[in-house]
């Protein structure tokens, strides 16, 4: 029996609201959550709409919890590098006191500073052959500390080689400041990152007024200093990933090239360096996970992202984009988390970016040695070294040389060695680098939220 016309009247068909049809819309084309709608007078991202056609039904990338996995060679670097950034940092205020000594009353409340996990005074004695213990002229029991003549010769070597590479260092203070949104950062968050940086001691009172021309100081509307740079450098908004698919398509990075240029071309994007956790690579959705990020446009660390919606698959990938670039700036392809936010509101990055550390452990590795979070580059080391070595890490490394031979050789002087031995790294030493393998240890549990969400309360 068909239905009466009066009955059709009573039950009449729900219309659908604009906002349900956009709603729809969406459903079928999620490229349409990806950016915010815009006026026509605000800047469109030009690689986004040549590669909309690509993107157009896609269903969103479903993410993949993976579980956490420990690297001891990485956590091995950690640890090593935190006592030798100490004991850089420690040379630095010895070199900076008019006295040309510390005390042990004066460096009693630096360890949290420093991130040591033992008393500064007991740190000190350990490394007999760069700090030089001797009682105060006036105060007998109060310990003091001056450099000793292998440190100072060491250090003479770390100012050459500043000189030499400072077009090098000027280039990675400007880069990092292009990556912010008011080309703007305050002292306070830049200090911590100086020495992951390859920033001289005083960069504030000796680069600055020397390029002037690029950097000048400025006053925040909350009265913090502030670094500003004056004059942008296209050759400089080129991203590390950029870099090394270019050096490939010259043969450099021994590659044909085809990827980067269709990138040039505007025809794929550029692919990340995937190093997992044993395991994981081989998981089929890990794999599917990757190639969907993977085909989800580069946004390059150096454009203006303020058009992204935040809550899109892009602005993470850009998230990802950034922190591979910040990354990449350090001497040593790591940095600790806590440094990286204070970054946060100037990179313009969402407020629980630190997930995006577990959520691709292809990318990075989260490590909670010394009582702190420090986050690293995976494809900066190979078998527990640095791949492309600074030469600046290279004098670093000699300097921990100097150091470990002072603890294995503990109270017996610096004369222990001849000069020429604690200033030359043997082979021993650097055979056991490319010897050790990379032991990954499975953690019990799911902690990607918890390493992430949580506060490091020791951290400065």
């Amino acid at each position: 029996m068909r239905p009466t016309r009066e009955a059709s009247q009573q039950n009449p068909k729900p219309q659908s609201s604009p906002k349900n049809a956009r709603k729809k819309i969406k459903m079928r084309y999620p490229i349409f959550s990806i950016l915010k709608s815009t006026s026509q007078s605000e800047p469109t991202n030009l690689l986004l709409l040549q590669n909309l056609h690509h993107h157009q039904q896609w269903r969103g990338i479903a993410k993949v919890r993976l579980k956490w996995v420990k690297n001891r060679s990485l956590d091995h670097i950690i640890d090593k590098d935190t006592d030798l950034k100490a004991a850089s940092l420690l040379k630095d205020a010895v070199k900076r006191s008019p006295t040309g000594f510390l005390t042990a009353k004066s460096v009693a409340d630096w360890q949290k500073l420093l991130g040591l996990t033992v008393p500064v005074v007991r740190f000190l004695r350990r490394y007999p052959t760069v700090f030089h213990e001797f009682p105060h002229a006036r105060y007998a029991n109060l310990p003091c500390f001056r450099l000793t003549d292998t440190a100072l010769l060491l250090d003479s070597q770390e100012q050459s080689l500043h000189e030499l590479h400072e077009s090098d260092t000027v280039e990675r203070l400007c880069r990092l400041l292009m990556m912010t949104k008011t080309r703007t950062l305050a002292l306070k968050s830049l200090y911590p990152m100086k020495w992951d940086l390859g920033l001289p001691d005083g960069f504030e009172k000796v680069l600055v007024p020397k390029y002037s021309d690029r950097f000048r100081f400025v006053k925040a509307s909350n009265g913090l200093s502030c670094l500003r740079l004056t004059q942008w450098r296209d050759e400089f908004a080129v991203s590390e990933l950029e870099r090394s698919n270019e050096s490939a398509q010259v043969g450099v990075g021994g590659g044909d090239g085809d990827e980067y240029r269709q990138f040039k071309r505007g025809e794929t994007s550029l692919a990340f360096s995937m190093n997992f956790p044993r395991g994981y690579g081989a998981q089929k959705k890990v794999r599917a996970w990757m190639e969907e990020f993977h085909k989800l446009p580069y946004v390059s660390p150096y454009e203006d992202s303020r058009h992204i919606d935040p809550n899109s698959d892009l602005m993470e990938k850009r998230v990802v984009g950034v922190l591979h670039e910040i990354l990449s700036l350090t001497l040593h392809k790591k940095t600790k988390r806590n440094y990286l936010r204070s970054l946060r509101e100037e990179l313009n990055l969402p407020h629980k970016f630190t997930r995006i550390f577990t959520r691709y452990p292809g990318i990075f590795y989260l490590s909670l040695k010394c009582k702190t979070t420090t986050v690293a580059l995976r494809e900066g080391y190979h078998r527990g070294k640095l791949v492309n070595p600074h030469p600046l890490t290279r004098l670093r490394e000699k300097f921990y040389h100097v150091m470990r031979t002072g603890l294995i050789y503990r109270g017996k002087g610096e004369n222990l060695l001849p000069k020429e031995d604690l200033l030359d790294v043997g082979e021993s030493e650097s055979a056991e680098g490319e010897s050790e393998e990379e032991e990954e240890v499975e953690m019990d549990g799911e902690c990607s939220e918890e390493i992430s969400e949580s506060e490091d309360s020791d951290e400065e």
